[in-house]
């Protein structure tokens, strides 16, 4: 997996701060963002944070470049709505030379069930190479390719929305390749915006578990990534 952030509202705490104080300065947005000094940005994000008045986080917003993902992956990123996306299409580009799944570390961790998806791999690579050659456009020769085939794809969100996603992809009960993805992103938004994104992560980081019965039951010191 490669995740890189491609581009970023500038000064993204300097914005939120902005639109949010504007709602009760008697000047203009320009002005402020100008006069505004760095304790005053931080008093501002304190209190839209703490107070949970987040519509300022909307206006800022961060796009990465996500390559070597699996479709399964994919499929669970697209749920979350309120972001933008653009992804390899396979319709249009048609699978060539040497096929690389993304297999889950629980499946390559023993050579038995190792062996079972790499024959499964196979099996599908060779079929939907056959169909191709055998002059069936792209778009129908998809339909063999597994949930494990690797694509691209570009994404946009949001601070309110990464925040959110942050808290639930980054719970130790999240599928292990999406929870990867969120550790990658909140480690390259985090610089950026380092009040903001202080306390992102797991509910667990900032207060008790919600999951209720569904709790992994692990504190967060033990499930925090590297």
């Amino acid at each position: 997996m490669e995740v890189q952030l491609l581009y970023h509202t500038p000064k993204p705490e300097r914005a939120v701060a902005t639109a949010a104080r504007l709602c009760y300065a008697p000047v203009g947005a320009a002005e402020l963002m100008e006069q505004m000094s760095e304790a005053d940005t931080a008093k501002v994000l304190a209190t839209i944070m703490k107070s949970g008045h987040h519509s300022a986080l909307e206006h800022a917003s961060y796009t990465f470049a996500v390559d070597g993902v699996s479709r399964a992956l994919t499929h669970q990123l697209v749920r979350h709505r309120l972001a933008s996306y653009n992804q390899q299409s396979q319709r249009y580009v048609t699978y060539e030379g040497h096929f690389e799944p993304v297999c889950p570390p629980a499946v390559a961790a023993e050579s038995e069930t190792a062996a079972i998806f790499q024959e499964a791999m196979a099996a599908a690579w060779a079929s939907y190479g056959r169909l191709i050659e055998a002059g069936v456009a792209a778009e129908d020769a998809r339909y063999v390719l597994p949930n494990a085939t690797v694509t691209k794809i570009v994404v946009t969100m949001n601070i309110r929305e990464l925040l959110h996603f942050f808290t639930v992809r980054l719970c130790h009960r999240a599928q292990w390749e999406i929870q990867d993805l969120a550790a990658r992103m909140l480690d390259l938004v985090r610089p950026t915006a380092a009040y903001i994104f202080v306390d992102a992560g797991a509910p667990c980081r900032r207060s008790c578990c919600p999951e209720g019965a569904m709790s992994c039951g692990q504190p967060f010191e033990r499930i925090e990534r590297r």
